[in-house]
Parts: structure tokens; C-alpha cells; sequence
């Protein structure tokens, strides 16, 4: 009677040792091809028929404004590749930031500041990752819950819908408005992150095991794969690119506005992950899949802003694109095939 056991560990761990990270190929077409196509089309045209849309300045605008949006989605990304889901990630940044800045204002350190909401978010998302790994609720409802309780603490903390930063801690709006050789910093920072998490999802035997448990749970566990520590880890990592979203956030706004958690922007983050070319189902995608994405949407949306398109408007064209990419998605990757290869 071993014998079957022993044979479907094999085979699991020839479908773990099979799996390919997603590379960008120009011999078959992929979603990320088309939406990059789609990107540099949309940026030809819009160089030529938008006065002001070409000019250094406000393509280095666009692209600093996307970094909070682009920091945001690699953490997303990660997840969804995982075939799991954070709503709580925006809340995450939130309400982290807001209590660490109640107590700069309370005389706390900046450096000691920073800390706090490092150690906060870290927290948030291990609890999330251990309810969902080793109490096995879903991912949506326990991030969805997650989102609602760190919004009512952090309101509670803080009964107000902006917290302020000092203005004696320069130190820490340099990530969000310094520059570095006239770029803008928080730039830089969606590079580095982007780079961070690419060489982790690539370079690493960590890395790959998140792509096999998004491709096949059940093989990754048979080959050894500790799928439950992974899954707290894989949450951990979501909340510390939240805290470092924050980071920037505040050092643009010089605040943090409670209302983003009650507002549209996490589903913008899902937005630019989906349309990027990262499945729902899990284990496809990758860091460009983010970027693509995300300059996408920060084009749409520097045009919609020079040609002073009202919010209303904005969200209908941006839910289009999403139907647009799910179906897209679907259709370069039938479920008939997921479902023979997956073994659901």
C-alpha cells in the first residue's frame, strides 16, 4: 500500500521540478506583450495629440506618480501568484503609518517612528497569513475582515481622517519628495523594489516554490513544500511592501489620509496586477507583469488628467479595462486546459 504514496510524491515532485518561471518570450504572444504594445501605442498617440503629455517633466510625474500604485502591486502580484488575495493591504499601509505618525507627534523619534510601523505591519500581515494558512479560512474574507478591523483601530487611535506628519522630520519625506540626480526618489524606490522581489521570485528555491503553490497546491505539499509557513511568509512580505508604500506616501503628502482605506485605491492595486498579465487562478505572472500594468494605468490616467476627464468617468473606463483583462486572460488561457493541468 506505500507503493501509490510513494508514486504520487514522485510525480509531485516531477510537477515541482517542471515548473517554469514565466519568461518574456517574442515567439508566442502573451497578455504583458499586448498590454506593452497597447502602453507604447497609447503613449505615441498621446505624445502627439496632448499638448504637455511629452515633456520630461510630466513623464518623470507619471511615472513617480504610479510608484506608490506599482510598490503596492508587487506586493498583490506575489499574492495572486500564490493563488491568494490581500484586501487588507491598503489598510495595512493606512493604519500603520497613522499610528507611527500620532506618535512622532507625541514627541517619539523619527527613526523609532519608522520602527512602529515596520513592527505593525509586519504583525497584521503574519496574523493574516496564520488565519489563512493554519485556520484555513479564504484569503478574501480574512483580508477583507482584516481591513475593516485595522480601519476601525486606526480611526480609533486616531479620530481624525488625516494625520499629519511633523514638520521637523525632513529625514522622513525624502523617499517620497526628494530627488536623486533630478528623478524623483520614489521612483527609485519602485525600482528597487521591483528588482528586490523579481530576484526573490526567480533566484530563489522560495521563489519557485510560491509559482508551484499558485500552479498546484497539492503538488507542491506532496513534493515537501511547507506550504503553511510559506503562506504566513508570503503575507509578511505583502504587509513590510505596504509599510514601504506608506513611506513614500507620506513623504509626498506630508500625512496619511485614513479615507484611502474606505476608497477605490485597492482595487486599482488589483487592477494593474490582472490587466499586467497575472492570473487569478495563481501561478503565472511576474514583476513585469506589474510594471507593464502599472504604467498602463498611470498613462490612462496622467491623459484622463490633462484632458480634465471627471472622477465618475475615470472608474467606468477603468472597470472596463479590467472586464477587459480578465476576458483577455481567459481567453489566452482557456479553463478547460487550467483545469486538466491543475487536476481541480
Amino acid at each position: 500500500m506505500a507503493l501509490p504514496q510513494q508514486d504520487a510524491g514522485s510525480q509531485a515532485y516531477q510537477s515541482l521540478a517542471a515548473t517554469r518561471l514565466p519568461r518574456f518570450r517574442f515567439g508566442k504572444t502573451n497578455q504583458e506583450q499586448i498590454v506593452l504594445a497597447i502602453t507604447i501605442a497609447l503613449l505615441i498617440v498621446f505624445g502627439f495629440t496632448l499638448n504637455g503629455f511629452a515633456t520630461v517633466s510630466n513623464l518623470l510625474n507619471l511615472l513617480r506618480s504610479i510608484s506608490i500604485l506599482g510598490i503596492l502591486g508587487l506586493g498583490m502580484g506575489l499574492i495572486v501568484i500564490s493563488r491568494g488575495i490581500d484586501l487588507s493591504e491598503v489598510a495595512i499601509m493606512a493604519g500603520s503609518w497613522s499610528i507611527a505618525l500620532i506618535e512622532m507627534q507625541r514627541g517619539m523619534s523619527t527613526p523609532s517612528a519608522v520602527l512602529i510601523a515596520l513592527v505593525l505591519a509586519i504583525a497584521i500581515g503574519a496574523i493574516n497569513g496564520v488565519m489563512i494558512a493554519f485556520v484555513e479560512a479564504p484569503p478574501l474574507f480574512v483580508t477583507l475582515a482584516a481591513g475593516f478591523v485595522i480601519y476601525g483601530l486606526a480611526f480609533w487611535f486616531a479620530p481624525a481622517w488625516v494625520v499629519y506628519a511633523p514638520k521637523d522630520a525632513p529625514g522622513l519625506m525624502y523617499l517620497g519628495a526628494g530627488h536623486l540626480f533630478g528623478v524623483p526618489v520614489p521612483i527609485f524606490v519602485f525600482a528597487f523594489a521591483a528588482i528586490v522581489i523579481q530576484l526573490f521570485l526567480s533566484r530563489t528555491s522560495v521563489g519557485r516554490f510560491i509559482y508551484a503553490q499558485g500552479d498546484n497546491p497539492e503538488a507542491a505539499r506532496l513534493s515537501g513544500v511547507a506550504l503553511r509557513p510559506l503562506i504566513v511568509l508570503e503575507y509578511v512580505i505583502v504587509a513590510i511592501l505596504a509599510w514601504l508604500a506608506g513611506f513614500v506616501w507620506v513623504g509626498t503628502t506630508g500625512s496619511m489620509q485614513m479615507a484611502i482605506t474606505q476608497g477605490t485605491m485597492i482595487f486599482d492595486v488589483v487592477l494593474v496586477v490582472v490587466i499586467g498579465g497575472i492570473s487569478l487562478i495563481g501561478g503565472r505572472g511576474s514583476v513585469f507583469s506589474v510594471v507593464v500594468g502599472c504604467v498602463l494605468i498611470g498613462t490612462l490616467l496622467n491623459a484622463f488628467t490633462i484632458m480634465d476627464v471627471n472622477t465618475e468617468v475615470q472608474n467606468i473606463i477603468k472597470g472596463i479595462v479590467l472586464l477587459a483583462a480578465i476576458v483577455l486572460d481567459n481567453w489566452l488561457h482557456p479553463r478547460d486546459e487550467e483545469t486538466a493541468r491543475q487536476g481541480d
